[in-house]
């Protein structure tokens, strides 16, 4: 199997998992990324750039989303006649082997997925794993066991390719505004999701305090959870912390338990209450269920702490979206840090033309806003779209506070060289190429 664009967190996966099966797995990826020498340590072979010469006659090929039309290596395949699947059928094959739980939502599955991941792991029922994120226990996203019928895998909805999977159980954390390059407008995207939850063969877990989530609750197999009287798993007493959150389950009037996370904000304890609730349906014991909670150590961009340098605390997330840059400051907050400077990079030209004034509401909890330029994410720009438009949205709502536009990486850094003080947090925010900022500013 031949990998165009290994190197992304999603293709990784699916190489990992490929070659946990036996397979004969090698890949591409324009440049280097350090995800590449975790699959070279498990023998697969890793090129960097894309050329017909990569192509060794493989029995099939895939490749990541973002490789455009024309790509060396996949012209090479078509000339051969060698087979060119999509992520999607790829991902459809595989959760067509094992009873897939699928978590899909347009934010939180990441999360959601990796704590069910680990709580099953330390229940002893050894699951499988596909997940578009690295796991800060073992480094990666994906992990295949032979000797298990559990697989546990992130939906990707940006594509419709969610809709591909065989899925037994799911979990929707969200359905959230995204996606509007390829789904034109909410309705379609709102679609998807009620096709996606009405394909799955058993329960679908709903996050059901959500108003863009109650047009599913008529479906026969839904179980909600939430914070709301009515769910079928509440969540109560919640308590944040700066690095941890405690909260307790009730289902149906009956107590479940009591849960440490490692992991602050509420909308993390929300993921766990989710897959809490997978698990208790599986007939896991509630004091299996305790312990992998407490033992989940994060996702790796997901609120993550990356040091500390004279005083200044450093954490990244990978929050994008509106509701989740305001998750993200809202358990910030809780840390009770003097400041907290968020330093936020908007994502893609289309997101950022269809959603700047979403973020209007969105940084009410940092002390100090900066809106960065956009991160591309290989999308040509849109004229008169820049992270001005974001910050501009957040400057009408955010008239006692400072909101600054930074479009250039060099002015950032010498920006927050001089804002930074002792006691502050300096939170990233964005899944662009900010998360290494931190690195920066530590060593400066």
């Amino acid at each position: 199997v031949h990998i165009v664009g290994i190197g992304g967190a999603g293709m990784r996966s699916i190489a990992n998992v490929l070659a946990d099966m036996g397979h004969d797995v090698s890949g591409s990826d324009l440049k280097y990324s350090s995800g590449l020498d975790q699959l070279e340590s498990k023998g697969i072979k890793v090129t960097i750039g894309h050329s017909k010469l990569n192509f060794e006659n493989p029995k099939f090929l895939t490749k990541s989303t973002a490789i455009p039309e024309g790509n060396p290596e996949v012209d090479a395949a078509l000339e051969a006649g060698v087979p060119v699947l999509t992520r999607a059928q790829i991902m459809a094959a595989i959760t067509a082997k094992k009873t897939a739980i699928v978590v899909a939502g347009t934010h939180g599955k990441t999360t959601t997925s990796s704590i069910l991941s680990v709580l099953l792991s330390s229940a002893d029922t050894e699951p499988s794993f596909l997940i578009g994120g690295d796991l800060n226990e073992i480094g990666c996203g994906a992990l295949w066991n032979n000797d298990s019928d559990l697989l546990v895998v992130e939906g990707d909805e940006s594509d419709g390719s969610f809709l591909d999977l065989d899925s037994d159980v799911s979990i929707i954390t969200s359905v959230e505004s995204d996606h509007l390059a390829y789904y034109k407008d909410d309705s379609k995207l709102k679609q998807a999701f009620r096709a996606f939850a009405t394909r799955t063969k058993g329960p679908v877990y709903l996050y059901g305090d959500s108003p863009e989530t109650q047009y599913l609750k008529d479906l026969p197999n839904i179980r909600t959870y939430g914070e709301a009287l009515d769910s079928k798993y509440q969540i109560r007493n919640y308590q944040g912390k700066r690095f941890a959150s405690t909260f307790e389950i009730v289902s149906e009037g009956r107590a479940i338990g009591a849960f440490h996370l490692a992991s602050p904000g509420y909308h993390n304890a929300l993921n766990a209450t989710a897959a809490v609730a997978v698990a208790v349906d599986l007939g896991l014991s509630i004091e299996n269920i305790q312990k992998g909670i407490s033992q989940f150590a994060g996702v790796a961009r997901r609120f993550q702490y990356r040091g500390e340098n004279n005083g200044i605390s450093f954490i990244d997330d990978y929050a994008h979206l509106p509701t989740e840059v305001e998750s993200a400051l809202a358990a910030a907050k809780e840390g009770e840090w003097n400041r907290v400077v968020a330093v936020f990079q908007p994502h893609r030209f289309t997101r950022t033309h269809d959603l700047a004034n979403a973020f209007s509401e969105s940084f009410q909890d940092a002390d100090e806003v900066i809106i960065t330029g956009v991160y591309s994410a290989g999308e040509k720009p849109i004229p008169g779209v820049t992270g001005k438009l974001v910050a501009d949205a957040v400057a009408s709502k955010r008239t006692d506070k400072n909101v600054r536009y930074c479009e250039h990486r060099e002015d950032l850094i010498t920006l927050l060289q001089e804002l930074l003080v002792e006691g502050d947090l300096c939170l990233t925010l964005g899944a662009g190429d900010l998360t290494n900022i931190a690195d920066q500013l530590m060593e400066s």
